[in-house]
């Protein structure tokens, strides 16, 4: 067969790679609790919105239709194995951020949830909206507040996330983000500003 033959795979949620996070909540009590979701997704600009799928079966979306509040904990390499035991390990008998050693530190601009400290950035999210879809319930939340680690901002103040070493999943896999090959408008751009924007040996056009 031809590289770009086609066959027909069925019908899945293939849509990969996608972001693995962390979402942090908390009960009324007080306790705090973590899930790793694949399903999330900015959707909104103004105001800053995003939205996480969660099975009506999970702990966590009994902790976040409680409160209307979750925090979302993005994922460096450091904290690959903890995001997945907290992906495989039902959180309602179990304290997941003790298992992994992790520290919950309560979030930013929310009453009841907590971020977990040694997540490089943490999003505050208060609860907008819920939508049943079927297996998952989306839960649209809009950015209150986001907190990043000190080491991520340069010295003008921007936040460089690619200094995070954040993760992705793919297809039950997760990977290191690795190689830029490009920024948004590259494909348009002058090569001088290629060059600035990339290191001076990357050419417009290159592949």
């Amino acid at each position: 067969m031809a590289k770009h033959d086609k066959v027909t795979v069925g019908v899945s949620t293939i849509l990969n790679p996608v972001p693995v996070v962390m979402i942090s909540s908390a009960g009324t009590d007080g306790r705090p609790n973590i899930m790793t979701a694949a399903w999330a997704g900015t959707v909104n600009s103004e105001p800053p919105m995003l939205s996480v799928s969660i099975r009506k079966s999970r702990y966590s979306h009994k902790l976040i239709s409680e409160t209307g509040e979750f925090v979302v904990n993005l994922v460096s390499k450091s904290l690959c194995k903890a995001c997945d035991y907290c992906g495989v390990r039902g959180g309602e008998k179990e304290d997941k951020f003790k298992s992994c050693s992790l520290t919950p530190v309560k979030a930013e601009g929310l009453e009841y949830a907590y971020a977990i400290k040694e997540a490089p950035v943490s999003i505050s999210c208060v609860v907008k909206s819920v939508t049943e879809l079927g297996s998952h319930d989306m839960f649209i939340g809009e950015i209150k507040s986001i907190t990043a680690d000190s080491y991520l901002l340069d010295e003008k103040g921007k936040l460089c996330l690619e200094n995070a070493r954040l993760v992705a999943y793919n297809h039950g896999e997760y990977y290191l983000l690795g190689e830029k090959l490009g920024f948004f408008g590259y494909s348009v751009a002058s090569e001088d500003i290629i060059a600035k924007r990339m290191g001076k040996d990357v050419k417009k056009g290159k592949k």
